[in-house]
C-alpha cells in the first residue's frame, strides 16, 4: 500500500514539528514527566487576520510515571544530569508524534544541540522508521525526510553534568515476558544484584518476574502513557506504523539506571538481530535491537550523559537457538512467557502470527511437540493457514515478516531438524518441504558472536553458563 501522496499532503498541510518543553516532579516518592509537543500547520493567506495569529496547532502531552520504591534515589541525581536524561526521553518520545504527518521542520527547544547530536538523532529517526517507510510505501531519504533545528544555546545539552560516580556494582534488567528476558533473569539473578524492570506491566512480564522470584516490590516499573490526541488521529486515517520501541526505551533504562544507582543496564537483544528484514536493505524491524544501535547508543551516552554507566545486550554473543536452548530448561516459565505481539492484551498466544510460528520452531529442537502444543494450546504444525507464514521465515519469499523472529538460516535449521526426527508430519504445514543444505542447529549451538559490548564480568559469566 502506498501512502505517498497522504504524506505529500500533510507535509503540505503541516509546517513544524515542536518539542516545546518537558516538565517532571518527584511526590510520595513517586517520579512523574510529562513532554509537550505542538504539530503546528501552515498559515494560508485565505485565513482571517485573527486565525492567522492563533493558527489551529495540535498539542500532545505524553506522560510517564514511575511508582515509589525503596531503592530509587532520585535526590541523588544532579539536577544537570536529571535534566539531561529527561530531555533526551522526549526526544526519543516525539517520533512517534511525528509520524503522524511528517512535517518537514523539527525544532527543539529545550536544550541545544550540536551538529553531531543532530546527525546522530536523524540517522536513529530515519533507520527507526525504516519499516514505517517501507511499509507506507514512502520513497525519502536521511537528507530530505526531516530537518532538526534547536534553540536554546545557553541551556546546552551538550555540556557534560557533574560526574557520578556513585552507581554501585548492580545490574537492571529490562522484562518484555517472552524467552528471551527470561535467559537474562535467569543467567544474572544469582551472580550478581539485579533489579527488574518492566514498561507497562501486564500478566506475562509480572509472572516472569514472579517466577524468577521478584516480588512487585523488588521490580522497577514505568507507567507509560500515550496522549489521546494521538491515538484519536490515527484512527482518524492519519499516518501510523512501526517506530522504534527498544530505542525508547534505552532512553529509560539510563534514566533507571542512575535512580536505582545501577553501574550495568542488561538487555537481551541478540546477535540473530542484526540481519535486516528486507534483504539487500537497511529495512530492519529489529534496528534498535541490533548492535549497530547499541554501539551508536553506547556512544551517545557516554558523549553527552555520562561515562560510568553501561548499557549493553548481554545475551548479543548468542542466536535465537542458543537461547531456546536456555530458555527449554527454565521449566519455571513454559506456562507463564508469551513472545505473541497479537495477543499481548489478553496474555494469550494467537497462534496465527509469525511470532507464534518462530518461537514455535525456535525451540522445537529442545522440546518435544507434545510440550510444544502444551504451551501454545495446539498444534502450530497442523494449521495450514501458517504454511504462507513458514515460507516467510525460511525465505522462500523475499521479505522476512515485520516482527522479531530470528535468520532465516536458524528457521531452515529448526525445519531441517523437525524433517530429520518427527515421523508424524503429514498434513501439516512441513508436508512436502524439502530438506536444505544449511547450517544445523548444532551448528548454531556451537556459535559465539565476539561483536559484543559485555563488559568481562558478564562474558565470564556468559562463557560459563555455554560451557556448563
Amino acid at each position: 500500500m502506498s501512502n505517498q501522496a497522504k504524506y505529500d499532503s500533510l507535509r503540505a498541510t503541516f509546517e513544524s514539528f515542536i518539542y516545546e518543553d518537558f516538565h517532571y516532579s518527584v511526590e510520595n516518592g513517586e517520579f512523574s514527566a510529562v513532554f509537550d509537543f505542538v504539530l503546528k500547520p501552515y498559515c494560508h493567506f485565505e485565513r482571517s487576520e485573527a486565525e492567522s495569529r492563533n493558527p489551529l496547532n495540535v498539542e500532545f502531552h505524553p506522560n510517564f510515571k514511575i511508582p515509589s520504591r525503596s531503592f530509587y534515589h532520585w535526590n541523588d541525581i544532579p539536577k544537570p544530569l536529571l535534566d539531561n536524561i529527561i530531555f533526551n526521553i522526549g526526544m526519543i518520545e516525539l517520533i512517534s508524534y511525528w509520524k503522524i504527518a511528517c512535517p518537514k521542520q523539527v525544532i527543539v527547544k529545550p536544550f541545544a544541540l550540536d551538529e553531531e547530536q543532530i546527525r546522530w538523532w536523524k540517522k536513529l529517526y530515519f533507520n527507526g522508521l525504516g519499516e514505517f517507510f517501507y511499509v507506507n510505501g514512502i520513497k525519502t531519504d536521511i537528507n530530505e525526510f526531516m530537518t532538526l533545528t534547536s534553540f536554546r544555546a545557553e541551556r546546552s545539552a551538550v555540556e557534560k553534568s557533574p560526574a557520578y560516580n556513585l552507581l554501585h556494582e548492580r545490574t537492571l534488567i529490562p522484562v518484555g515476558g517472552g524467552k528471551d528476558s527470561v535467559v537474562t533473569l535467569e543467567l544474572l539473578k544469582n551472580r550478581i544484584p539485579a533489579i527488574p524492570l518492566i514498561i507497562n506491566p501486564r500478566g506475562a512480564t509480572r509472572d516472569c518476574v514472579t517466577a524468577a522470584g521478584y516480588t512487585e516490590e523488588q521490580t522497577a516499573i514505568i507507567k507509560r502513557t500515550l496522549d489521546p490526541t494521538m491515538l484519536k488521529m490515527n484512527a482518524e486515517g492519519y499516518l501510523n506504523g512501526h517506530t522504534p520501541f527498544s530505542a525508547m526505551l534505552a532512553f529509560y533504562t539510563v534514566l533507571l539506571g542512575f535512580a536505582t544507582k545501577s553501574k550495568y543496564i542488561a538487555l537481551s537483544n541478540e546477535s540473530s538481530a542484526n540481519e535486516p528484514t528486507v534483504p539487500d536493505t537497511e529495512i530492519n524491524h529489529q534496528y534498535s535491537k541490533s548492535v549497530a544501535f547499541e554501539n551508536d547508543f553506547r556512544d551517545y551516552v557516554k558523549k553527552y550523559i555520562d561515562t560510568d554507566i553501561q548499557y549493553f545486550s548481554f545475551l548479543r554473543p548468542l542466536n535465537e537457538l542458543q537461547i531456546a536452548r536456555f530458555f527449554s530448561r527454565a521449566n519455571d516459565y513454559h506456562k507463564v512467557f508469551r513472545s505473541c505481539n497479537a495477543g499481548s492484551k489478553t496474555d494469550s498466544w494467537c497462534g496465527k502470527c509469525p511470532k507464534c510460528l518462530f518461537t514455535w520452531l525456535a525451540l522445537s529442537p529442545f522440546l518435544k511437540r507434545s510440550e510444544l502444543t502444551d504451551i501454545f494450546g495446539k498444534d502450530l504444525l497442523k494449521d495450514n493457514d501458517l504454511r504462507h507464514t513458514l515460507y516467510q521465515l525460511d525465505g522462500s519469499v523475499e521479505v522476512k515478516p515485520f516482527e522479531c523472529v530470528g535468520t532465516v538460516g536458524e528457521v531452515r535449521a529448526c525445519v531441517n531438524k523437525i524433517l530429520q526426527t518427527d515421523d508424524n508430519l503429514r498434513d501439516t504445514i512441513l508436508d512436502g518441504v524439502a530438506k536444505t543444505d544449511d547450517m544445523t542447529v548444532e551448528d548454531y549451538v556451537a556459535q559465539y558472536d565476539e561483536g559484543n559490548n559485555l563488559p568481562e564480568l558478564f562474558e565470564n559469566i556468559m562463557k560459563e553458563a555455554l560451557h556448563g
